[in-house]
């Protein structure tokens, strides 16, 4: 997500509590307690005063709307936890496709050396595939 034209990162904490009370609806001792217990952990100036991220705002309007239908706090933190897991998966799925397609490419660019016939010691090790299963040993050139 990137910021808006001439608005902070939706990480960059910049709104006082007051705001971020107004933004969210929500009373600021409301936000002191979520903070209490561990649901949002807002930034901090130099003289300890809170910070809040668009990124907070996000999350508070969240926790606002789980509690609103009814979700205890032990309930919402459960669902935070959980959102966090898929986030965090969804990311090494990422890395593991990228990763995926290095590995292709490599695959390619042997099957390519392997037609312009490069001594057989230097191609990668290629077994066909079979029942849904391949492996796959390469060596890196010297």
């Amino acid at each position: 997500m990137s910021a808006p034209l001439g608005g902070p990162e939706p990480d960059a904490a910049v709104y006082v509590i007051s705001v971020a009370a107004e933004l969210t609806g929500l009373h600021p001792q409301t936000l002191r307690t979520y903070e209490r217990l561990g649901l949002i952990t807002p930034g901090r100036t130099g003289g300890g005063g809170r910070r809040y991220s668009a990124h907070d705002i996000d999350l508070l309007r969240l926790i606002a709307s789980l509690t609103s239908e009814g979700i205890g706090i032990e309930g919402v933190r459960r669902i935070l936890a959980l959102e966090n897991r898929v986030a965090a998966l969804a990311a090494r799925n990422r890395e593991l496709t990228a990763e995926l397609e290095t590995a292709r490419a490599a695959l390619r660019a042997g099957a390519v050396a392997r037609r312009d016939e490069l001594p057989a010691s230097r191609l990668p090790a290629v077994r066909p595939p079979d029942v849904g299963q391949s492996v796959v040993v390469w060596r890196r050139p010297v």
